[in-house]
Order: C-alpha cells, then structure tokens, then sequence
C-alpha cells in the first residue's frame, strides 16, 4: 500500500564496497548476465514506498556499472568502521529524506513488499527509531544453534528485546506457538536517529556479539521487528553466488 504522507521522503541505499575477505568485488560478480548489485537495484525498483534508491560505494568500479545501469550513486570514505556509517554519510547528500533504509547489497531476491512494508511502519509511528525484519525457524532448525544466524526475540509488542549469534531464547521449558526467529539484516531508521546512532562508540554488548544493531539498543533505541516469510538468501561466497544464478533461472 503506497504511503501517501507528503511529509515523509524514504530512500533506500544499498551499501556496496569492493573489498571483502571471503568474496573481493562481489558486487560486480555477474549472475544471471548481470552485476549483483544491479539484481538487488531493480528489486528496489518494484518498491512503491521508496522515494528514491541510492547505491553507497567507495570505489569507482563499482559506481561506474551502477551508472551505466541507470542507478544513482553516492561516493562515500573507504574508512568507515560499519555498513551503517556507510549509510549515513551518504544519507547527508540527501537532506530531505526522512527516512533511510539500508537494503543490503547482497540479496538478489529480496522482496520488495518487505521494503515497503518497512518504509509503511516507520512511516505510521513517530515514536520509532528503527525497523528490521525476521523470520521464523523451528526450534529444531540446525540454524539455531549457527553462530553465523543471528536471532533476536522481541517483547509482546513486537519490538526487539535482543540480538545473538547464541541461540535464542533458550527453551529450558517448551512453549507452545512460540518460534525462533532468525534476524535479517535490513534495517529502516528515522533520520535524526542514525545521525545520533552514528556518533556512539561501540557499545560493550556490540563488541561481545559482533552486532552493531546491539549499540541501538544499549542506547535505548526502540525497534520494531517485522515479521516476514521472505527467507531470500544472501551472497556471501562465490557458491552461494552459482545458487543464486541456479534459482533465477528456475524462476525467469
């Protein structure tokens, strides 16, 4: 459902930079006769919550496929500590945005309603500082015990309590109806919240975990936590890549 406030302005930026242990120029990485990011772009392009859609790179490879696309980038420092500082530096070269939501750039398949429905909730409560995503794992679900699947559980108002790479909750009773949820790593803020978020230090849960959004909320941040059956995966190595490719072609 579009949003149809006049007041609210909501981009989406997708941060996108050459270097990466595991995968260096993965954005660039051609599936399905494209670049990834282009993939993740034009699932952007379906949204119909998001203003405007802004790649966030440091490197100038990558900047010139996006524009030879058609895309729109914001050259941002190769130094940034986080995906999040990334975020709000570009965000500062789009002074009327209201709203900003960090779309990773390393999800061909994400759906586009979940952005929106993103954009909606931040849009409707003024009393947010950020939105995210998760989706429901069965408590068995080897997942769960993954210290590279983070979880979060959330209060009965379905905003979030806590992040961990542990499992969570622990069931040392079994309770009915109640799933694990696995985090997905997108993020909506307001504003005025990631200018302030970007000036704290590393918070000590943060730096335990390895979970920025952990900061917001030892600050005090309130998150609502969407729940969502997009179980879209990432691309974090060159095989995950050759599954993507394998399920585009299945789909087109």
């Amino acid at each position: 459902m579009p949003i149809s406030d006049s007041t609210t302005h909501i981009i989406g930026i997708l941060p996108a930079r050459w270097a990466s242990t595991r995968f260096p120029g993965k954005p660039l990485h051609v599936i399905a006769g494209k670049p990834l990011i282009q993939h993740v772009w034009e699932r952007c392009q379906e949204c119909s919550n998001l203003d405007d859609v802004i790649v966030a790179t440091d490197d100038e490879r990558i900047s010139a496929a996006v524009t030879a696309f058609g895309g729109k980038v914001v050259m941002t420092s190769p130094d940034h500590p986080t995906g999040t500082d990334r975020i709000a530096e570009a965000a500062r070269a789009i002074p009327q945005a209201t709203h900003i939501i960090n779309i990773q750039g390393d999800e061909p398949l994400i759906d586009p309603a979940l952005i929106d429905e993103l954009a909606a909730a931040m849009a409707a409560d003024a009393t947010l500082d950020m939105a995210t995503a998760a989706n429901p794992l069965d408590p068995a679900d080897p997942a769960v015990a993954d210290p590279n699947v983070v979880k979060v559980v959330t209060a009965l108002d379905g905003r979030a309590l806590y992040f961990s790479r542990s499992p969570l909750p622990y069931f040392r009773n079994a309770v009915e109806n109640l799933p694990v949820f696995r985090h997905k790593g997108i993020y909506a803020y307001s504003r005025g919240f990631l200018e302030k978020y970007v000036t704290w230090a590393p918070s000590p849960l943060e730096k335990a975990e390895s979970l920025e959004q952990l900061r917001a909320l030892e600050n005090g941040a309130s998150i609502k936590v969407l729940v969502t059956d997009d179980t879209s995966p990432g691309v974090d190595t060159p095989g995950q890549a050759d599954e993507i490719e394998r399920l585009l072609s299945t789909t087109h």
